[in-house]
């Protein structure tokens, strides 16, 4: 799950993107509302974290412009003004759901996650494909019942497909999902993370689609 944070204090960005790592989020920062519009006009994101209160342009503008030019991804909106007039104002522009500050990050990750799961089409936080389950808002995936043991980067991997389960997912989309952008990484990493989840699950469920990318299918019953 790719987020995208834009926030001007530094200590508490550092201590959110620090957060989010280390529940697998990858994370793109932003100190300021020009640089944050700039990079969710021009990045695959699956969620935004949005101060309000940000030097250059505030969030609201922010909000409003990408809301204007048909950027979809769930929004959740951080602000210190806990008026109702504000979260109205928020919402009104194309907000999804907000935090008042200061707040538990263990909170902003509860929220992010359902965000995501529900931006994808899912109601439920139980997700199952075959004998693969995974439940979206503890991040913990089980096969035939039993806890399924991964990596940073095969949870990554595996999280993005079950939430497009039966939907191609680009090989490129599924790069940006799981590195961050200064990474350093061989060009067919993907694939070596994919070979090691296909031996792990043990069940045909990862095709490759050739040409575009990767889909999560439930084997014949």
């Amino acid at each position: 799950m790719r987020v995208l944070l834009v926030e001007d204090d530094a200590t508490l960005a550092e201590g959110i993107a620090r957060h989010l790592r280390a529940e697998n989020f990858v994370v793109d920062v932003a100190r300021n509302g020009e640089d944050g519009q700039h990079r969710g006009d021009t990045e695959a994101l699956d969620a935004v974290v949005l101060d309000l209160g940000l030097p250059r342009k505030d969030g609201i503008a922010v909000l409003k412009a990408w809301r204007a030019a048909g950027r979809a991804f769930p929004v959740l909106i951080l602000t210190a003004r806990d008026g109702w007039s504000d979260k109205v104002d928020g919402f009104k522009a194309g907000a999804d759901d907000y935090l008042v500050k200061p707040f538990r990050v263990e909170e902003l990750v509860l929220r992010l996650r359902a965000m995501v799961r529900r931006a994808a089409g899912h109601a439920s936080a139980r997700l199952t494909c075959g004998p693969l389950a995974f439940d979206s808002q503890l991040g913990t995936f089980e096969l035939d019942g039993l806890p399924l043991r991964l990596t940073a980067l095969e949870w990554r991997v595996l999280s993005c497909l079950m939430l497009r389960a039966g939907h191609v997912v680009e090989r490129g989309d599924l790069f940006e999902r799981v590195y961050e952008g200064d990474a350093d990484v061989e060009s067919n990493s993907v694939e070596v993370i994919l070979a090691r989840l296909r031996r792990k699950l043990g069940v045909p469920l990862i095709e490759t689609v050739r040409g575009r990318g990767y889909r999560l299918n439930a084997p014949p019953a």
